[in-house]
């Protein structure tokens, strides 16, 4: 038998306040990646900045990290951490600062590497042979701060590309719910749901394991738990909903996804007009991809129907059951049902999908998808999806 891994952060600091760990940090440079104002506007980038100080380390930031950070944004900070040196890279917000600062890590310890050398997946070069990396997340969704992933966009070609290596799993992650108490109610939303996708993927994919199906399924059941609650800015939900996210990405991180992330990577840059948010492609495709994957999987889903306290006495009964309860949480959050619904011209869809199914076929969650696809079979799901029809072949 081929031998496996699991890998998590050394470190997972979590609660209230936890944010102040950064002072018993033990370097000389922090280099500090930060999105586009919340964390300044909120005073935790200005705490973060204090804390490291109060460690004895010399700070620089880097600020304005866009929403699905680009090439030429990750490029452009491996280029200042060279000038700096850091021994540190402490990475706050959403999940885009945070992947983006993973990428920044591999160009600074490895200048002499292309993107084009770190697309394959598990094919990065060995790092912290210059600096160790701490995740700080903003929003409880993409639970990057525990996992080996890095979602970067290439604008030019309206492709996101995930990239993927145990290397870039951050060595400390801290998950302090004050951070995320901030987040507006649709973000909640979005970033719930996406919490939701990682687990429900990671317990159906072909990488399950006794390691990671305990922490899928716990997080599935604190999402159904706590999420209305902390779409309706309760505090005690919301931390709930921060802890189960990041149990979700430790799932998810080492069982991998399925096509669920597939097409949201490949959809969400691709039409004109405004950017499908990630958390909002998944939850629309989730009821969708449920019905495909059943085909292959269908003890699974059951599996998870029960864990969520749903009713049915047969499996078909189960898995109508869940993704009728994922209908539901959908249309509370404001989520809709299809991407015509979310307002894609009928005309670009039709002109795109053919290439879509393409891509989203070679995209590197696919692979542990329970159920093989081909362009084909993906371009019926996408039509599926964009009008609303029933999944049955």
């Amino acid at each position: 038998m081929k031998t496996k891994r699991f890998t998590l952060p050394r470190d997972v600091y979590y609660g209230s306040g936890a944010l102040s760990v950064l002072k018993s940090l033990e370097g000389k440079r922090a280099f500090v990646v930060v999105g586009g104002g919340s964390m300044r506007k909120t005073g935790f980038l200005g705490k973060t900045v204090a804390y490291l100080e109060e460690a004895g380390m010399e700070t620089r930031l880097f600020e304005n990290v866009e929403p699905d950070p680009s090439v030429e944004t990750v490029m452009k900070g491996a280029e200042a951490m060279r000038s700096f040196e850091p021994d540190w890279i402490v990475a706050i917000g959403g999940g885009s600062p945070i992947d983006a600062a993973k990428a920044m890590w591999v160009f600074y310890e490895h200048p002499e590497t292309s993107f084009e050398d770190i697309m394959q997946p598990f094919s990065f070069p060995a790092l912290r042979s210059k600096a160790h990396f701490a995740a700080i997340p903003s929003t409880s969704g993409t639970a990057t701060e525990v996992t080996a992933f890095s979602v970067i966009t290439d604008y030019s070609k309206g492709i996101k590309y995930p990239l993927a290596d145990f290397q870039i799993t951050p060595d400390i992650a801290i998950v302090d719910p004050d951070i995320a108490a901030t987040m507006p109610k649709t973000l909640t939303a979005y970033t719930g749901m996406d919490a939701l996708t990682h687990a429900i993927e990671a317990y159906v994919s072909r990488m399950n394991s006794p390691f990671t199906d305990p922490l899928a399924i716990k997080a599935i059941q604190m999402v159904f738990e706590y999420l209305p609650a902390s779409y309706n800015e309760d505090p005690a939900a919301r931390e709930q909903m921060h802890y189960a996210q990041c149990l979700a990405g430790m799932a998810f991180s080492n069982a991998l996804l399925g096509i669920v992330h597939s097409l949201a990577h490949k959809t969400g840059a691709i039409f004109d007009g405004e950017h499908i948010a990630h958390g909002c492609a998944n939850a629309i495709y989730l009821p969708y991809v449920i019905r495909y994957n059943a085909k292959e999987c269908a003890s699974r889903y059951a599996d998870i129907a029960r864990a969520a306290g749903i009713g049915g006495n047969s499996e078909q009964a189960l898995i109508d059951g869940l993704v009728e309860k994922i209908d539901g949480f959908n249309k509370k959050l404001g989520i809709q049902k299809t991407l015509k619904e979310w307002g894609v011209p009928e005309g670009e869809f039709k002109a795109k999908a053919a290439a879509i199914a393409k891509e989203a076929v070679g995209d590197a969650c696919t692979g542990s998808n329970p159920r093989r696809v081909d362009p084909a079979q993906m371009e019926k799901l996408l039509n599926a999806i964009y009008y609303g029809e029933a999944v049955d072949f």
